[in-house]
């Protein structure tokens, strides 16, 4: 590549940056996450953040200004507005806003990636290839290329012109998914198709433990419903979500049981017994552990921190 080529593509990169980074802070002028579009989220933080745990779901994820951390598992990822995130299963992360200041606030947009339109775009692209995804992870970071950020600008200008978005949004987000298709992170996307391979296996037995996270697991019962060997299903599905599949279920139970308890008024016995806990001290113990904090100055906390906002 010339260097008259590798200069423009850079200030192409950077205008395209200043562009996003502009749309989303004048349609997102609220620290908060906003679902502008079905499928599409801006997000917005002044200030560098606590962590934030949550489900991820297949999503894309770009960062237009500052810098965030998602953990999965023990493994962290970092990135920034030259970076693009990947998730492809609905696994537990925990996020934090790493980079943001009054001045320039971290602003980002995460578009949910729908496995039909993923499956669509790899057929007629000729991007079909199964069965190579063994050891993906469901997240990761890879850098943010000329192309895949001109896209994702047009997707967010298409905001301004709400007779035009349905129309036309579903077709950039076409491009996006090939765009993705034909980058570095092609193979992950392919977790989301359904031509089979472990990876769409590990999307099952997520699907299945997340179904039944308040009763007792079996691995077996799971290695069998999705057809491998207990030792090569626990070893695949560490390598897709960091965690073995004890670990996935406990981190399910817990964010549960602090929704029930924000959400719903339960106390702490009663969410850790709706969420498959028989011992109250065991769930206290692992809920501290998790969150850094008891159930109960956990909850205040939360309640306190929203009610700050509010105001």
């Amino acid at each position: 590549m010339s260097t008259d080529t590798s200069q423009r593509q850079a200030v192409r990169l950077e205008s395209d940056q200043l562009e996003l980074a502009e749309r989303i802070a004048r349609l997102q002028p609220d620290e908060r996450s906003r679902e502008v579009r079905p499928g599409l989220f801006f997000n917005r933080a002044n200030s560098p953040g606590d962590r934030v745990h949550g489900m991820a779901e297949p999503s894309l994820c770009v960062i237009a200004q500052g810098g965030k951390q998602v953990l999965l598992g023990e493994e962290q990822f970092r990135y920034d507005a030259a970076h693009y995130l990947i998730t492809t299963m609905q696994v537990p992360l925990v996020g934090q806003v790493v980079e943001a200041t009054p001045e320039e606030p971290y602003l980002s947009f995460r578009s949910v990636l729908d496995p039909a339109v993923v499956t669509s775009v790899m057929v007629e692209s000729g991007h079909v290839q199964p069965g190579s995804d063994a050891s993906m992870k469901a997240v990761d970071v890879s850098p943010l290329d000329a192309g895949l950020l001109d896209a994702a600008v047009r997707l967010v200008r298409l905001i301004d012109t709400p007779d035009e978005y349905p129309v036309l949004g579903p077709l950039v987000m076409r491009e996006i998914v090939f765009r993705l298709l034909t980058g570095a992170q092609a193979a992950r996307l392919r977790h989301l198709a359904t031509f089979g391979g472990q990876g769409h296996r590990m999307a099952r037995a997520v699907d299945l433990i997340r179904e039944n996270f308040d009763r007792p697991l079996r691995v077996e019962d799971v290695a069998r419903e999705v057809a491998m060997s207990v030792s090569g299903f626990h070893s695949h599905f560490k390598a897709a979500t960091a965690m073995s599949p004890l670990q996935f279920q406990k981190q399910l139970r817990l964010q549960e049981a602090r929704r029930l308890m924000l959400n719903e008024d339960f106390d702490a016995a009663q969410a850790g017994f709706r969420v498959g806990y028989e011992d109250a001290s065991q769930f206290s113990r692992e809920y501290k552990r998790h969150f850094g904090n008891p159930p109960k100055r956990d909850v205040e906390q939360l309640r306190e921190m929203t009610a700050n906002r509010a105001g």
